[in-house]
């Protein structure tokens, strides 16, 4: 299994998202620290969940670097976080 389909796994497990987009963007960071030959070392993560309605911003994302806690201590460098409304619309352009 690769780290992008465990990721999908454990926050889909979890947050049951009515939104998720796990997106590697690896080849960006080729050359910077953490990357290594191979990729999946730097992710972003687009989620949408009625799960954190009512959290702060800071506890929405505490919650999903506590979900991939083992994947961050491993192989992960480094992972952007996007926490979108529940409800759509999800359609947004791929980021830099």
């Amino acid at each position: 299994m690769t780290v992008r389909d465990t990721i999908i796994e454990k926050l889909s497990g979890r947050f049951q998202p009515d939104h998720l987009e796990v997106i590697d963007e690896s080849s960006r960071h080729f050359g910077h620290a953490g990357w290594r030959e191979g990729g999946e070392t730097h992710f972003r993560v687009r989620i949408a969940t009625r799960h954190f309605a009512g959290s702060s911003r800071v506890a929405q994302h505490r919650e999903v670097m506590e979900t991939l806690d083992a994947e961050l201590k491993g192989r992960v460098h480094a992972l952007a976080i996007e926490v979108l409304p529940p409800g759509g619309p999800y359609e947004l352009p791929d980021r830099v």
